[in-house]
């Protein structure tokens, strides 16, 4: 096992716009941040991860990028992120950007170019096409809904979008487009940040002949269709080749469509490629045919086969990342738990599976203290484009609104993008002003200041927990080996190497449960850690469990 810093880091991801407002306009900013290093450094994470902050007109709260080398506006200056790097490299952590690299904004100097004529030198740097009868060039969807095809009237032919219509898809065939992308990426490097998070990578390269498609499923054609295109491996080797190996950085992939047998292609280390990579396996659980907005039951059973899946395809060749949320998903609790009457007991639960994983550990902020769904009463109150063109879509064809709006409270993105809850007081500590998006209600009850005074609130067992791993090198790198694959509540596994055997009991539901060890009871369990903060040395053959009851033994 190749032993690496970033194999061993927890990363703790901020959406600026929503957490911490410096200048009470409402939105949040750099120096927002940077008041709340002190907080960040106590929970014990090693790494910053900050979603885009590039110039953007915000049609997807800055997944639209119109300036790669300057700070967007609301968030503040250069200055203030040059101050932001240098605080946090001196208080011993690290920092990783987000970078957008599949597409840009409209209004990006790239795509104003090539617009202008159909022989401006950037017109390659997009996809172009004619359409056919009036209709676009192929039967592509896009995430956002709708066609992937923008028609320009002014040149009569349509560019490519995945994803939102103000979010042209970049030309990879063309070499001009990866000279651009390898020189922005030194602009950051440079200035010294420690790696990248990047946006949605395995769509970058396309089936040029843009064939149409027969699937009707989408997360289908995203996986078939979309994700892990002809040239997708050599356009990222030549990304380590040309950039990233003259620096020592960490490099985690969005990676939707990618599947545990095109994992290690991504993440092996001999492939010099990337680091690892974001799976969606857990995180698609529940949604049909038509995406996340059409909702099927799903078990646990099957929640954990995946986490088992993806162990066993990352364990020799490549590594896992290790996430339950995160700014495009529901909140955590909220999805995995019971944010109602157990909402303490399984936010605490979540923490330990992520902490006890093998892999390296993504939180989303907010999530450390047990932030919930938000369920705004009208669509008005929402701002994320993929939550209003869905519900515009189940209005256009004759969808119960009332109950999409439901589907809507445990779906959308917006769930995540609530302002943080800092205290009590009015906009929850966030900011002096009303925030860019309404707070969630439950701020009063859920939030930093009330948890710091409990030493048994969800925050202080995730500093536990970070601590405890950090102190337990076999939850970073040792063997996982997962028991019970049936039970419909239990999730327990063994992690292991040549000097210690644990054994990670969670109690995925509402009631009591009791639990039939896997050894013989003369074999001792010493309690190491527990969300019900139990101190037993146990030495039968059974276990009782609480609801949402979450343990780790040392075997």
């Amino acid at each position: 096992m190749n032993k690496t810093w970033w194999k061993e880091s927890v990363v703790y991801q901020i959406y600026p716009r929503s957490f911490n407002d410096a200048n009470n306009d409402g939105i949040g900013d750099l120096r927002g941040i940077i008041q709340k290093i002190d907080y960040i450094k106590s929970l014990g994470v090693d790494v910053i991860w900050l979603c885009p902050i590039y110039q953007s007109p915000n049609d997807d709260n800055g997944y639209d990028i119109s300036d790669y080398t300057a700070i967007m506006t609301e968030f503040g200056t250069m200055a203030d992120f040059d101050e932001l790097l240098d605080i946090v490299h001196r208080n011993g952590l690290k920092l990783i950007l987000d970078l957008v690299l599949n597409h840009t904004s409209i209004e990006h100097p790239w795509f104003l170019q090539a617009k202008k004529s159909k022989d401006n030198p950037y017109r390659g740097y997009y996809h172009w096409r004619k359409g056919g009868n009036g209709h676009p060039p192929n039967n592509w969807p896009s995430f956002f809904k709708g066609s992937v095809w923008e028609f320009d009237e002014s040149s009569n032919e349509y560019y490519l979008h995945l994803f939102s219509k103000k979010q042209p898809d970049l030309n990879w065939e063309n070499p001009a487009v990866r000279q651009e992308i390898h020189d922005l990426m030194r602009f950051w490097l440079n200035k010294g940040i420690d790696g990248f998070r990047m946006d949605a990578i395995p769509l970058i390269s396309k089936d040029t002949n843009f064939p149409d498609t027969r699937l009707q499923s989408f997360n289908q054609i995203i996986d078939q269709v979309y994700a892990n295109g002809p040239r997708v491996h050599e356009f990222i080797r030549e990304i380590h080749d040309e950039v990233l190996s003259d620096y020592d950085v960490f490099t985690v992939g969005e990676g939707p469509g990618i599947s545990p047998e095109v994992a290690r292609l991504y993440t092996g280390m001999h492939r010099k490629e990337l680091n690892t990579v974001f799976h969606f396996g857990h995180l698609f659980l529940g949604q049909g045919k038509n995406g996340k907005y059409d909702v099927v039951p799903w078990t646990l059973p099957e929640f954990k086969n995946i986490f088992a899946i993806w162990d066993k395809a990352c364990a020799d060749e490549g590594w896992n990342s290790i996430f339950l949320g995160n700014h495009d998903f529901s909140r955590m609790v909220s999805r995995f738990g019971n944010d109602g009457q157990f909402r303490e007991q399984s936010a605490k639960l979540l923490a330990m599976l992520l902490l006890s994983m093998r892999g390296t550990v993504f939180l989303y902020q907010g999530d450390e203290i047990g932030m919930t769904n938000v369920a705004f009463h009208s669509i008005d109150d929402y701002h994320d484009i993929e939550t209003v063109n869905s519900f515009k879509e189940a209005a256009k064809a004759g969808a119960d609104l009332d109950q999409f709006l439901k589907i809507v409270h445990d779906q959308s993105r917006d769930n995540a993008r609530t302002p943080m809850q800092w205290d009590r007081t009015k906009h929850s500590g966030f900011s002096a002003v009303a925030p860019w998006i309404n707070c969630n209600p439950n701020y009063m009850e859920v939030n930093v200041t009330q948890c710091e005074a409990n030493p048994h609130s969800v925050l202080n067992f995730y500093r536990r927990m970070i601590k405890f791993r950090k102190e337990h090198k076999t939850l970073v790198y040792g063997q996982f080996n997962l028991l019970y694959k049936e039970d419909p509540d239990l999730f327990v596994y063994e992690r292991f190497d040549e000097n210690n055997k644990m054994l990670v009991v969670l109690n995925f539901s509402d009631k009591k449960r009791n639990l039939t060890l896997p050894h013989d009871g003369s074999t001792a369990l010493k309690c190491l850690i527990s969300n019900y903060n139990r101190e037993i040395d146990h030495k039968a053959d059974w276990l009782n469990l609480e609801p949402w009851e979450a343990n780790i033994y040392k075997i």
